[in-house]
């Protein structure tokens, strides 16, 4: 596959993915999910591999989830909502090697998610974090939310989701949401002495430290295929366009008038 909406490298053991939509913060759309998805398979399977990094290009966005100017009550490419980021999520579970999130800017919506399912996330102080789904009518109803409660615990997870707040690197490190915190210029540094170290581990051990930390919530794999059924039914109504328009036109969105 050639890629247009991601780098990849491969050195000393150490696959980095790195989504490189940087004017639009990051953001994926359908073929930045095909192609992480892909990268994910290659490096994951691939023995020379040892690890895994996934990041954003620049230094504003690791990841701000979906594309809201691909996205018009739904998106249109393949997936239950017109996207596979389900099978972007999944690969990165499923892979049996470590996946380590380089958080360098903002992780937000659906970029907050893929750092939560990273195995280990190391994130610059100028990282931030946070939901937005609710304000722009959307959700992650799966592993955005329940597996963020395993994470975070139950009232962090409820107050990122329903109030939509941001928060800085030193309050996800304080949550549990972050590994470890260092200053912007560090990032790269510790990033590499974090992979250098995982190189020298067992692949064997690590695969089954993986899968057994993932068996525990595997059940959360059929809350996000259940959700994101419905969230397709959703982004097909008015109140999730709404929100869209509200993005786009970058004004408050009014939601009150589709209470049911």
């Amino acid at each position: 596959m050639n890629y247009e909406d991601i780098l990849y490298a491969a050195k000393d053991g150490v696959a980095t993915i790195t989504i490189n939509r940087p004017d639009k913060y990051n953001a994926f759309r359908g073929q930045t999910c095909e192609e992480l998805i892909h990268a994910f398979n290659r490096a994951g399977w691939d023995r020379e591999i040892g690890v895994l990094v996934l990041t954003g290009a620049g230094d504003k966005a690791f990841c701000t989830g979906g594309d809201q100017s691909a996205h018009a009550g739904s998106y249109d490419g393949r997936g239950t909502i017109g996207l596979p980021i389900e099978e972007v999520q999944t690969v990165i579970r499923d892979i049996p090697k470590p996946v380590i999130a380089r958080v360098q800017g903002y992780a937000i919506g659906g970029g907050n998610v893929l750092a939560t399912l990273c195995d280990l996330t190391i994130a610059s102080e100028q990282a931030q974090f946070g939901q937005v789904g609710p304000k722009v009518g959307s959700v992650d109803p799966g592993f955005g939310t329940a597996f963020l409660a395993q994470v975070v615990g139950e009232k962090r997870a409820r107050e990122m989701w329903y109030m939509c707040r941001r928060y800085t690197a030193q309050q996800a490190y304080q949550m549990g949401l972050v590994n470890v915190v260092v200053p912007h210029e560090k990032l790269d540094d510790e990033v590499a002495a974090w992979c250098a170290e995982l190189m020298e581990r067992s692949p064997t051990a690590l695969a089954i430290a993986k899968r057994s930390f993932n068996a525990a919530t595997e059940s959360f794999r059929g809350l996000a295929s259940l959700g994101m059924q419905s969230l397709a039914l959703y982004y097909g109504t008015e109140e999730s366009k709404e929100g869209v328009r509200a993005f786009q036109e970058k004004r408050k969105p009014n939601f009150r008038k589709y209470q049911p």
